[in-house]
């Protein structure tokens, strides 16, 4: 007889604390892509994650599909989304609208972000919101219009925080002071943007809880098994990665031995997160299951067991 899955142990038998565990996905482009992500959206089902997020392009720009893809989740699959809302180019009416209809989708997780400024230095649409502090403050507004429609629990709004200086921060602790903003205006947790050293995520902790953060804070997690997108990512957070990792990757003999390195970087980086006190692992997955699950096969992470309802809808 095989040993019972992960999932399916008592809790008693894995650890003391439930670890939060959830991916990130985001709208397909193409009916080709759409099948891709299906497949691995029916892969990460299996592992009973806390919630998936779902993204959501600059000012809107696929909100459609997003929304649609939301909904597909809501009605097709066990899985509990929670939809990023960017606020950058939108009014306060407008972002209304769409909590409105996130609302009505039966969506009770937001993932409340500013977003990117205009590329070419264009100014802002007059009444847009400029930060995200005012969209978590919106969305309480909303919600607030719809309470008696929202009687099994109010909706939970999660925030992004920086391990490293964001690109546009003067320092560190000003991005902690943001953070402490957004958690008075109403954010329930906080997952970090992609970091590639543990000490990143720890020092995080430490200035957040001196400045008086609460929130959940949960380390946002890559799987390190591309070269290209680890330096894509870099260039964009402006944090250079471990160079003995980039030197491994670049000479690995092969796309597998690449992938063994990289999960095994992800895996540690993991766990020195989980051993700073991280409440949970948000990875982040391209929509693309192999990896993630290749690192969560790795990870002993104490999880709740399966209500025996929802594992059977799972197999049928």
């Amino acid at each position: 007889m095989s040993p019972p899955s992960l999932i399916d142990r008592p809790l008693q038998q894995q650890g003391t604390t439930p670890v939060a565990l959830s991916y990130e996905l985001f709208p397909p482009r193409s009916q080709a892509a759409e099948e891709v992500l299906w497949a691995t959206i029916r892969e990460l089902e299996t592992t009973a994650p806390d919630y998936v997020s779902v993204t959501y392009g600059a000012s809107g720009s696929n909100h459609d599909t997003a929304l649609d893809l939301v909904a597909r989740l809501q009605e097709e699959t066990l899985l509990r989304p929670l939809a990023h809302l960017t606020c950058v180019g939108n009014t306060a009416a407008e972002l209304a609208g769409i909590v409105a209809q996130l609302l009505d989708h039966g969506v009770r997780g937001i993932l409340a972000l500013r977003g990117d400024l205009p590329r070419d230095g264009a100014s802002l649409p007059d009444g847009s919101l400029h930060y995200a502090q005012d969209l978590v403050e919106n969305i309480r507004r909303e919600e607030q219009t719809r309470s008696a429609l929202l009687c099994a629990g109010k909706v939970a709004i999660g925030v992004a925080a920086y391990p490293t200086r964001h690109p546009e921060s003067p320092s560190e602790a000003h991005d902690v002071e943001v953070l402490l903003a957004k958690q008075r205006s109403g954010a329930d947790f906080a997952i970090t943007q992609v970091f590639f050293h543990a000490r990143q995520y720890e020092d995080l902790l430490v200035r957040a809880r001196r400045a008086g953060v609460t929130i959940p804070i949960i380390p946002g997690v890559m799987p390190l098994t591309s070269l290209r997108r680890v330096t894509r990512l870099s260039e964009l957070s402006g944090v250079a990665p471990d160079p003995a990792l980039m030197h491994a990757l670049e000479t690995a003999g092969s796309e597998l031995e690449a992938q063994r390195i990289g999960v095994a970087a992800t895996v540690e980086l993991a766990n020195a997160a989980l051993d700073s006190g991280a409440p949970g692992l948000h990875l982040y997955t391209f929509n693309e299951h192999r990896h993630a699950l290749d690192v969560l096969d790795r990870l002993n992470l104490p999880r709740p067991s399966r209500p025996l309802h929802e594992r059977a809808a799972l197999a049928s």
